[in-house]
């Protein structure tokens, strides 16, 4: 495996990591309604897990109330489940063709609540850019031993890494930092 391929792997693994910590932040509630809060919720439906904009539609009538409905009505029970054993600490009401979220106002408690699992999702992110790291210098040298690539090309790789790795951890802390901002904004 050659150095080119080594960071185009690292490219594409960092980037899903941020990726991953936006869409866990964008389903955080911030006092006003947005489909994200709910599409990925999971939701126990046939057997099996499935996220809520796989099995209904999701509407936004106005920013305080989501509207949620399944494509089959036999569903609107486990997604009244789902919704409620969540954290994301909405009580679904069931109107027996839909279900309607009501987005209350955050609560200061509320509010630090959300700051600190924003934190928790992007100590997670950082956790995903180093398991990444040391994946991808385990190939390097694997490369290196098996005399695919040089010693000085396997040390401009680490260089460059580590180069792609701050970058995202950057992308990181700014993605945590807005959220908490917008969360303590009343």
């Amino acid at each position: 495996m050659s150095i080119s391929e080594l960071l185009a792997l690292a490219d594409e693994q960092l980037a899903k990591a941020v990726e991953r910590l936006n869409s866990e932040l964008a389903g955080l509630q911030i006092g006003r309604a947005s489909a994200s809060l709910v599409e990925n919720l999971q939701v126990e439906i046939y057997g099996a897990p499935q996220p809520i904009r796989n099995i209904a539609n999701i509407s936004v009538p106005d920013p305080k109330t989501i509207f949620i409905e399944p494509w089959d009505k036999s569903n609107l029970a486990a997604l009244e489940k789902g919704i409620r054993d969540s954290s994301l600490g909405l009580n679904p009401n069931n109107d027996g063709a839909r279900i309607i979220l009501n987005i209350p106002p955050l609560t200061e408690e509320r509010r630090k609540e959300l700051t600190k699992l924003v934190g928790e999702f992007a100590e997670n992110a950082k956790i995903s850019v180093r398991r990444v790291r040391e994946d991808l210098r385990k190939k390097a040298k694997s490369a290196k031993a098996a005399e695919e690539i040089g010693e000085d090309e396997e040390k401009l790789f680490d260089k460059k890494l580590q180069e792609k790795v701050d970058a995202s951890n950057d992308q990181v802390e700014t993605a945590a930092e807005k959220k908490e901002g917008e969360m303590m904004k009343v």
